[in-house]
């Protein structure tokens, strides 16, 4: 977050916004095609507080808004996507 912030703050002046997103266990093809052993593929995802992994599409408007004009004055954040687990 540290780190974040100070990258930020030095790139500011060039219009460069610096942000990040800090995903929790998210379902990817890689799961399933080798990313995790096939044992456990069944229980990934289980520790999140839903007790399951995300989905792409729950992720993604957090990447949409950083890109987006609605999101020019965002700079320095750390956005935790965990399914409340919290970033650590």
């Amino acid at each position: 977050m540290v780190y974040t912030k100070a990258l930020a703050k030095q790139l500011i002046e060039k219009g460069i916004r610096a942000n990040v997103v800090a995903p929790g266990p998210f379902w990817t093809v890689l799961q399933s095609s080798g990313g995790q052993p096939q044992d456990k593929v069944t229980t990934f995802g289980e520790q999140s507080q839903f007790g399951r992994p995300g989905q792409p599409v729950e992720i993604a408007p957090v990447y949409v808004l950083l890109a987006s004009q609605e999101g020019s004055y965002i700079t320095g954040e750390v956005y935790g996507v965990t399914g409340g687990a919290g970033i650590a």
